[in-house]
């Protein structure tokens, strides 16, 4: 029999400790051990300050771990991390697009980035366009756009080369309710193509509704990792379809997730 695909992403005993300055050292992330299938929605479901962005760094090579391994598609993210880089999309919390650029220039231009030719950028920038409900906006400056718009753009950047994995750091925070729906939408479309994602969040209803398995995180550990539905039956009292997945954050914790 043939071997199985490596994970999407797998980690063992993966920490980051900061130190420097007079203050003492804190541990972001205390020995995390994780595996995401190929094709999955996973979340890590956390308040802030779990250690879910900086999870997110030493996985897309922004942050140096302290000890521990973590793998993308199989490649050491330490030793191999410009490897690492073209087989993942990321987008962060805050807004990184070009403000020099318009919309369509912040898609091709990341194309030419990643090794793309002109036409075949070109291309697939006004594909993304397209999909994500952008096109009218082609030529428009970045700024003029909501916070929806732009959120969808860049999660058509993050795609634009075609990546393994794609990270999405609090990708509805400051959203508005129509526009959270609308960026749900396309991650279930996402999804439905076999996109492997990982998010982070601390939206209850955001990962109940968007991911297959959830872990959640506190004080830079693993409390638990499962399905929502599996979560709420070990970790909740009662009938679990009138559970919530912060009602499991306080079974473990005895605090409100949005503490």
């Amino acid at each position: 029999m043939a071997d199985p695909p490596p994970a999407a992403i797998s980690t063992r005993d993966l920490r980051k400790v900061f130190t420097g300055g007079s203050g003492p050292a804190v541990t972001a992330v205390d020995g995390v051990d994780l595996d995401v299938r190929p094709g999955e929605v996973f979340g890590l479901l956390g308040p802030n300050g779990a250690g879910k962005t900086t999870t997110i760094g030493m996985l897309t090579t922004r942050v140096v771990p302290t000890g521990g391994t973590a793998r993308i598609d199989g490649i050491d993210v330490a030793a191999r991390p410009t490897r690492v880089k073209r087989r993942i999309g990321v987008v962060s919390q805050t807004n990184t697009l070009d403000r020099s650029l318009t919309v369509r220039e912040n898609l091709t231009f990341h194309g030419r980035y990643f090794g793309l030719g002109g036409r075949e950028s070109a291309r697939r920038a006004d594909e993304l366009l397209a999909r994500f409900r952008l096109a009218d906006r082609r030529d428009a400056d970045v700024n003029t756009l909501s916070g929806g718009m732009a959120q969808r753009l860049m999660v058509a950047r993050a795609l634009l080369h075609r990546p393994a994995v794609l990270f999405l750091d609090e990708p509805s925070t400051g959203l508005d309710p129509q526009s959270r729906l609308a960026l749900w939408e396309v991650l279930r479309g996402l999804h439905a193509e076999g996109q492997t994602i990982l998010l982070t969040t601390h939206s209850m209803d955001e990962a109940d509704q968007l991911c297959e398995r959830v872990a959640i995180m506190d004080h830079g550990r693993i409390l638990a990792l499962d399905t929502p539905t599996e979560l709420k039956k070990a970790h909740v009292e009662g009938a679990p379809g009138e559970a919530t997945l912060e009602d499991v954050f306080i079974a473990l914790t005895g605090r409100d997730l949005r503490e």
